[in-house]
């Protein structure tokens, strides 16, 4: 044991090709998996925030965490004694283009550990430059930092796979930032997050390989990678090559399906920023469905093409894992049985989607119309400005002992008028479009064997009472800027029950509101951090 109660285990600085030369420089890095390199210092770090829930997964005390070292060490001030820092070699798929060699530009990676015979990796995201910065500074600034540190931890408890975050740490040095890219720069507040997975592999680490024809070790990540994340698939071979490639499209489809059912846009699905595991990877300008919009993006950069929009997260990840099958077929040389599984993905992928649609609308059973009956939904939430996430959670409300509604009457609608940004767009037409869909939604709920209160409580365990939205992060950040850090620990405390009825938060289950809609971070956001 060492210090801050941390188990060292470290194995992928240990069993995998290492870069030799030792300079802190921006070059190409060739036949090695990573490159050793320590956080720079800085001026006065402070623990802002930290998970609780994280440190314990990790092993460490609440003593540990009140600490001077705990701060000192997850700030990059101070590295832990018999480890050894190192920032990962990758490449990746940028808005479908081959983007050569990228690597972990901003991202050092301390450390693993065991805990209860779980291994974690830890590591700190604005801890300073790395060989694979190009031309930034590899800092980050307080509003992603903190926007990072809270998502991580919301997705975990919405149940979606994810990494975690340990910590939040002021640095107490300026970082300047172009936000919107647009010549305006400024100096703005310098911070650390700590984040923890199982591994940080994403799908570029093997593609950088590929992509230089490295057979010899791309099969050494492959079989790393198997060897302490997919053990069950056994020694390597042909056919464990398939499997593990088989059950990476598996995680991915269950991390997307979740995706989607909780109304999250990650804004820059590029492949470096997916992981192996299957974990959502890499906060930068995601954003949150308030109207329900299949084209909408988060990313100022995807405005033009929307690549990354909503509506089409399952393709794109698809079109990833293509790129990941022309990886790894380097090694596995069978075209065939990787485009199998290809092909496999893209029809389970729409068959989960429409099982996970069925769950958001309560409805048990199978039935034939199921799938108009979703498509004719998303159809007409379109139709007129309406909040996903209040929708889907006062669609509980309704019975199916509810009378049929008449023509001309708005009544029906009363359950889920909340949801309407605006009332006032709900036109003769629309309205009409509505009853016909309600008419179709009643009669199906008839056909369902359980009662009216167990489908409620089905549909609120998948349909989110609160998600973090992305104008509540930004009145966090507009708080922390001013040195008020309350707001940060308040909300992480709402989203450690998205799903729970909580009369004190009420106040957070309401729409945008109206100041936020076009403000800077509350609406579309850019790579900046």
């Amino acid at each position: 044991m060492t210090q801050l109660g941390l188990n060292i285990a470290d194995t992928f600085n240990k069993e995998l090709p290492d870069d030799k030369d030792r300079n802190n420089t921006r070059r190409q890095v060739l036949e090695a998996c990573y490159s050793f390199v320590e956080p720079i210092q800085t001026s006065n770090a402070t623990l802002i925030a930290h998970s609780a829930e994280v440190a314990e997964i990790l092993g460490i005390s609440e003593g540990d965490l009140q600490s001077n070292l705990f701060t000192k060490v997850f700030s990059g001030n101070e590295v832990l004694e018999g480890t050894a820092p190192f920032a990962m070699c990758y490449g990746g798929h940028q808005f479908g283009h081959w983007a050569g060699q990228l690597g972990d530009g901003r991202a050092i990676n301390l450390t693993e550990v065991l805990h209860e015979n779980k291994r974690w990796a830890l590591q700190l995201k604005g801890a300073g430059p790395t060989p694979y910065s190009r031309s930034a500074d590899g800092l980050a600034v307080l509003r992603s930092s903190i926007r990072e540190f809270l998502l991580s931890e919301a997705m975990h408890h919405l149940g979606v796979p994810t990494t975690r975050a340990l910590s939040l740490s002021l640095t107490g040095d300026q970082v300047l930032r172009d936000m919107m890219y647009d010549g305006n720069g400024a100096y703005e507040k310098g911070a650390v997050v700590c984040r923890v997975a199982e591994s940080f592999i994403r799908f570029g680490n093997f593609e950088i390989f590929a992509s230089r024809n490295d057979k010899v070790n791309l099969t050494k990540l492959m079989d790393y990678t198997i060897k302490y994340f997919y053990p069950h698939i056994g020694k390597p071979s042909k056919e464990s090559y398939l499997q593990f490639f088989q059950e990476v499209c598996d995680r991915t489809m269950n991390m997307i399906i979740h995706w989607q059912r909780v109304g999250f846009v990650h804004g820059v699905m590029n492949t470096d920023n997916f992981s192996i595991l299957g974990l959502t990877i890499d906060y930068g300008p995601y954003g949150w469905l308030e109207g329900y919009d299949h084209g909408w993006t988060p990313n100022t950069t995807d405005r033009s093409h929307k690549r990354y929009r909503y509506g089409y997260q399952m393709n794109i990840s698809l079109w990833n894992l293509a790129q990941l099958a022309n990886a790894l077929f380097l090694v596995i040389d069978d075209a065939k049985s990787l485009e199998g599984i290809l092909m496999k993905y893209r029809s389970d992928i729409q068959e989960a989607y429409f099982s996970m649609m069925r769950s958001k609308l309560g409805l048990s059973l199978e039935e034939d119309g199921d799938e108009s009956l979703v498509i004719e939904l998303e159809e007409l939430l379109q139709k007129s400005e309406t909040d996903m996430t209040i929708f889907f959670r006062l669609l509980s409300e309704v019975s199916k002992e509810q009378s049929l509604p008449i023509e001309g009457d708005k009544k029906f609608l009363s359950v889920i008028e909340k949801a309407f940004y605006k009332p006032e767009e709900i036109t003769e037409s629309i309205l009409e479009s509505w009853r016909i869909w309600w008419m179709k939604y009643l009669m199906r709920l008839k056909k369902e064997t359980i009662d009216d209160a167990k489908r409620k409580t089905s549909m609120n365990l998948v349909n989110p009472k609160y998600v973090l939205r992305n104008y509540m992060a930004q009145l966090a950040i507009d708080d922390a800027n001013q040195g008020d850090y309350t707001l940060i620990n308040s909300l992480l405390e709402v989203l450690r029950n998205p799903y729970d009825e909580k009369p004190e938060h009420e106040k957070w289950f309401v729409k945008r509101p109206e100041w936020a809609r076009n403000k800077i971070g509350c609406s579309m956001l850019s790579c900046s951090s």
